[in-house]
């Protein structure tokens, strides 16, 4: 089959490009990064570009969006530049894909962002949408073009609504920002929040597993479903839990501060998953541990 990955050079993208390369598959990526001599790779002008010359000049079985912003914080401050990348940059991709190659399977990187704090768990797939950010608001709105897409142009698409992902190469969110902290001069590691939110952390690894059975499972309804392993962790235990693994003697404080468009509580409902055969593979503490590791190796 032949893949087009967008956002190839990203945290996800690079790991789907390696993925796919593994099974034998033709993969050809795209990224605002200008890369020399660079096969089966496009560079694109982020955030308006056009894409109908690309799928004009090529036929793809599947194109995985794995691009676009995702940085909650930005999305308050630049809400127009998160617009363009998680929203307008959709519509962008399908519409080519409409004129030019109707046959392609579009496979989009959501959020459970769009959740917000629901009010029961586990979180399904039909829970309320209440997004509590830009940035979740402009994933719904991405959701809802590709659920168009599909009802009136017959485009396949699927949404995967992704929870806290994280593994080697990530250089954001929590435990990153633990290492980086680690580093510092300071005795005192601080983190916002109480640490008692929770999480539903997914490895990297069971992300690639996910979006594989998705494609191999023809999962595309103008659909979304959850990506996640089904287990709320309880911050405070996953930070001391990295710090143990590293080595670190520093303290770690919560500063009791709610960081603005962050939900407090995340519990995945993964039955559809599940339902295509997916199991979790990599739990919390072998998590960590790999991304310790690599951690280390870049030191």
């Amino acid at each position: 089959m032949k893949y087009f990955i967008i956002g190839s050079s990203g945290f996800i993208g690079s790991h789907l490009c390696d993925f796919f390369l593994s099974k034998g598959q033709e993969v050809f990526k795209c990224d605002v990064v200008e890369l020399i001599n660079q096969e089966k790779y496009f560079c694109i002008k982020s955030p308006k570009h056009d894409f109908d010359e690309i799928f004009k000049r090529n036929k793809f079985d599947v194109c995985i969006n794995a691009s676009g912003s995702g940085q909650v914080a930005n999305s308050f401050a630049f809400p127009k530049l998160d617009f363009s990348l998680n929203t307008i940059n959709v519509f962008s991709v399908l519409d080519a894909i409409r004129q030019h190659n109707p046959k392609c399977k579009f496979l989009n990187f959501s959020s459970a962002a769009v959740y917000g704090n629901p009010l029961h768990f586990p979180i399904k797939e039909s829970s309320q949408i209440s997004p509590l950010s830009p940035y979740g608001v402009h994933k719904q709105i991405s959701e809802l073009v590709c659920k168009e897409f599909f009802d009136f142009f017959g485009i396949d698409t699927c949404n995967l609504r992704v929870f806290s992902a994280y593994g080697i190469g990530l250089k954001k969110q929590i435990f990153w920002d633990l290492h980086q902290k680690e580093q510092a001069a300071s005795n005192l590691i601080e983190l916002f929040g109480t640490g008692d939110e929770t999480r539903d952390f997914i490895y990297i690894e069971d992300v690639l597993r996910i979006v594989h059975l998705v494609v191999e499972n023809n999962f595309f309804g103008g659909n979304s479903i959850n990506v996640a392993n089904g287990e709320e962790q309880i911050v405070r235990s996953v930070c001391e839990e990295f710090l143990k693994q590293s080595g670190s003697t520093k303290e770690l404080v919560f500063n009791g501060v709610q960081k603005t468009g962050d939900p407090f509580r995340w519990k995945a409902d993964i039955s559809a998953v599940k339902r295509l055969g997916y199991m979790p593979s990599i739990a919390i503490d072998e998590g960590i541990s790999r991304y310790v590791n690599w951690l280390k190796k870049m030191n």
